[in-house]
Formats: C-alpha cells, sequence, structure tokens
C-alpha cells in the first residue's frame, strides 16, 4: 500500500468493488484496511480482530496516520489519485445552496424548519413543486419570516425552475406518493410507499447523474433506506440497463430517518427511569422502520429494556395516526431538518449512508477526510441485532 499527501493530511489508496464500496472514508481503525467494508465497521472489536490480517509492517506503516486522524482511504475504481486530490481539496464555503424537491405536508414542515435554524450554515433555500402556486406561498410566506433589524439572519427562500434543481450543495428529495390514509389498517406504512416512491426517485438520480451534480443527494421520503439504494443504483445504470459507476459516488447520498427514531426513544426515556440510560448512554441503528435498533446503553446493554424501548419508538407514530393525524412533524423536525443542518455543520447525526452494499442508519459525521461512520465496542446481543436489520435491508430488491 502507498499513501499521498493533499492539502488536509494523507490519502491511502485501495482498489475495491464499486457495488459494495463507497469512493472514500476517513480512516479512523487499521482494520478498516484489510478488506471491503461491511457491517464489522460499526463495532471496534470486529475492527480490531481485522487489523491484525495485515502484516506487521503495514500496521506500523500506517498507524501513526490512524493516530493523527488526517488519513482518507480512497477507493481507486471510484477515481484516480489526481481525482480524488482534487475532489478533498476542493475549496469548502460557510454558507451552502440547499434545494427542496415537492412541498406536501413533510417538505413544506422541513422547510419551515431550515429556515427557522439554518442561517448559520444555509445561504438559501430553494424550492420546486410541481404546483406553481404552492411554491409562490411558500416563498411569500416564509420570506415575510423575519427578525426585526436583522432581515438576513435568516436564509432566503427562492423559486427554482425544474432545471435548476441540482445548482445546489444539497438537494432534499421530500416527493412522495401512496401514503395510506389515516384509519387504514397498515403494519408498516414506509414499505406500501417503496413501489410509488422508488419510480419518482429514481427520476430525479437519472436528473443528478445527466448534471453532474457534486453535492449531497439527501433521501428525506419513505422508505429511506431502501429509496437510498434505488437512488444509487438509478444514478449508475447506462440507459442498457448496466451499472457503470458514471452517477452519484455512494457517499453522495444519505438517508434521513433514523434521527426522529432516536428522538422517539429519548421521549420515552423522559417519561419511565428504567430506560433513563439511553438519554446518555444509548444508540439507535438501522432503518426508519420495522427492523430499528434501539440500544439502551454500550457499556450496560439490557436486551430485553432494549427491545422494550424498540418497540415504542417503532409504534409512536401509530399513536399519532390512533388520534386521527399524520405523523409527519417530528419526522420533518429530527430526522430531516435537525440532521441536514447537522450535516452541513460536520457536526455528529443520525442518517443511513452506504455500507457493504446497502445504506445502513447510524451515528456519523461529514469531516474533510470524508464520511465517518462511529463503531463502538458492540455486544454480542446488540451486534446480532444490527446484523438481522443489515441483513433485512440487503434483502430489499
Amino acid at each position: 500500500m502507498k499513501r499521498y499527501e493533499f492539502e488536509h493530511g494523507v490519502m491511502i489508496p485501495v482498489s475495491l468493488p464499486r457495488e459494495k464500496n463507497k469512493g472514500c472514508c476517513k480512516l479512523t481503525s487499521l482494520g478498516q484496511l484489510s478488506d471491503s467494508e461491511g457491517l464489522y465497521c460499526l463495532d471496534s472489536n470486529a475492527l480490531e480482530v481485522q487489523s491484525k490480517k495485515l502484516s506487521q509492517e503495514e500496521q506500523e506503516f500506517f498507524s501513526r496516520d490512524v493516530e493523527n486522524g488526517n488519513a482518507v482511504l480512497i477507493n481507486l475504481n471510484w477515481g484516480t489519485v489526481d481525482q480524488w486530490k482534487e475532489r478533498l481539496e476542493k475549496k469548502k464555503i460557510d454558507k451552502k445552496r440547499v434545494h427542496l424537491l415537492a412541498l406536501g405536508d413533510v417538505g413544506s414542515t422541513v422547510l419551515t424548519a431550515l429556515k427557522l435554524l439554518g442561517g448559520d450554515c444555509i445561504e438559501t433555500l430553494g424550492i420546486f413543486d410541481m404546483n406553481e402556486n404552492v411554491c409562490k406561498r411558500w416563498e411569500s410566506e416564509l420570506n415575510q419570516a423575519a427578525f426585526p433589524w436583522d432581515y438576513d439572519r435568516m436564509p432566503e427562500v427562492v423559486i427554482l425552475k425544474e432545471e435548476e434543481l441540482f445548482l445546489c450543495d444539497m438537494f432534499v428529495f421530500c416527493a412522495s406518493k401512496g401514503i395510506p390514509p389515516v384509519g387504514a389498517e397498515v403494519k408498516d406504512v414506509r414499505m406500501v410507499q417503496f413501489e410509488a416512491n422508488r419510480g419518482i426517485i429514481s427520476i430525479f438520480a437519472k436528473k443528478a447523474r445527466e448534471s453532474g451534480f457534486q453535492g449531497l443527494f439527501a433521501v428525506v421520503s419513505d422508505p429511506v433506506d431502501p429509496l437510498c439504494k434505488a437512488a444509487f443504483l438509478a444514478s449508475n445504470t447506462d440507459e442498457s440497463g448496466n451499472f457503470d459507476g458514471k452517477g452519484l459516488l455512494p457517499e453522495q447520498v444519505q438517508g434521513y430517518g433514523l434521527g426522529v427514531m432516536n428522538a422517539r426513544a429519548a421521549y420515552y426515556a423522559k417519561k419511565e427511569e428504567r430506560f433513563s440510560s439511553f438519554l446518555k448512554e444509548g444508540r439507535a441503528y438501522g432503518p426508519h422502520g420495522q427492523d430499528l435498533v434501539i440500544a439502551n446503553s454500550i457499556e450496560a446493554y439490557d436486551d430485553s429494556l432494549s427491545k422494550e424501548l424498540t418497540q415504542l419508538a417503532i409504534d409512536a407514530n401509530l399513536r399519532t395516526r390512533d388520534l386521527g393525524f399524520k405523523p409527519y412533524v417530528a419526522p420533518a423536525i429530527s430526522s430531516a431538518a435537525i440532521s441536514l443542518i447537522l450535516t452541513l455543520q460536520g457536526e455528529w447525526h443520525y442518517s443511513s449512508n452506504f455500507l457493504g452494499g446497502v445504506f445502513m442508519g447510524c451515528k456519523n459525521r461529514s469531516t474533510p477526510w470524508g464520511l465517518e461512520m462511529e463503531s463502538l465496542p458492540l455486544p454480542k446481543q446488540l451486534f446480532d441485532r444490527v446484523e438481522k436489520a443489515f441483513r433485512g435491508l440487503e434483502e430489499i430488491k
């Protein structure tokens, strides 16, 4: 293995299959150098085992880079060393252009929250909806929301033409159809939406490919995790249906659904003392749906308590539907707006990212050295639950 210097540190190149591996990521463990990426990357115990596969010389050669925290693992199957150097040294701007597609219940709530919360990291909020009057309404209403004598404190909302959707730093996909009405007997509403929304997201993923989009393709619509994979595959498929890798990089696609599941677990942890360990020690993994994994604690993991808290978080949306309302406000704020802002700021948050061919939800952040996924010493019972969720995502075609 070799190493190459760039503005922020060093690049360590590998050549791994594009269908299963990201283009680049931050190197936080020697174990990442030993094999294709997989679920083991979330478990520091497993990463330690993987690191033993390297020769003593390799361990000594790269250990300093891991300790310094300035190393990027780059995949040469997604670009040459020079191409990666150019990407990683691309000048970063303080405030980003964020464009939203579709302003239904979810999209308009996300837009409102981003307007209120994004003043320090969002330059403009571009909006597009098939209903032109919806765009005019939100441009008018939200640009009339302002702090007195500080009229530029919040980002301006601007109406986009469809061809301008990908002239931005972050594209937020909020389009959706096929949502079961309140009162419908549906166990997992999200999967009912998959077939309908997959067709829509594939269209816009191909548009991103055609435009050479270099920003983040953020998926908010349900089911978040399978739709991320659908977008990734559609953008990298040619007219003959062949995977050619000429579209979005795997790390350019992120799904925003896990944030609200974490917040729902925290909601119940505040209500019942026996769940309170979650508030300081808990974690959330997996998809925004039935295979969700909530851990009450990593160091003091309690399997039965964690599963009970998991089920409460999963069923929380049903409680809102029982009241006669669609449960979109908390997801739009916790999963989308707050998590999108934390992403732009490079802060830790919950979202789904490409890992071994699927989009897996976990705690992560964006850094100058690529995506960093949190790895912790996961107890076996917890790892088994996370693996079950991972396998379930693999099975969704």
